[in-house]
């Protein structure tokens, strides 16, 4: 590992443990992606999670905000975009005709995307609108 790569591990562990912390399981590895698509039976959210600051401000509260709730998926899970590459080009190529965008959200049911939340449905709105939109979600698909 050179040492850029080595400072932007060291900067982005809080972003990681963020997610960790509140219970998301992180999928570093193409194979830990394809084992948990293949395996998982229920409903899951998934993070992309990234290192600019409508992640921190936004995707990241407002997905741990989100499972403030009764109805909510029964797994969570996360790949970090630019840190994990292979991880996160493994799980998008799960989301068929979307775009790569990050941070995102996508919503499983078994292996089959249900709802997904790009970039552009994070960036610019309010941390409320975000738990508000995965909110609604869970109600139709968890």
């Amino acid at each position: 590992m050179n040492a850029y790569e080595e400072y932007m591990r060291e900067i982005s562990q809080p972003m990681r443990d963020e997610l960790t912390n509140a219970g998301f399981e992180e999928l570093q590895t193409p194979e830990e992606v394809n084992e948990f698509m293949a395996t998982n039976q229920e409903s899951a959210l998934i993070v992309i999670n990234s290192v600019c600051g409508c992640a921190a401000g936004l995707a990241r509260p407002a997905a741990i905000e989100s499972l403030k709730n009764d109805k909510k998926p029964a797994k969570i899970v996360t790949v970090f975009a630019g840190q994990d590459r292979e991880a996160t080009a493994q799980m998008r190529d799960y989301f068929e005709g979307i775009e790569p965008s990050s941070p995102s959200m996508a919503i499983i049911d078994g292996g089959e995307l249900k709802h997904f939340i790009p970039r552009e449905q994070i960036e610019g709105y309010e941390p409320e609108d975000i738990v508000e939109q995965l909110t609604t979600a869970y109600q139709k698909y968890c």
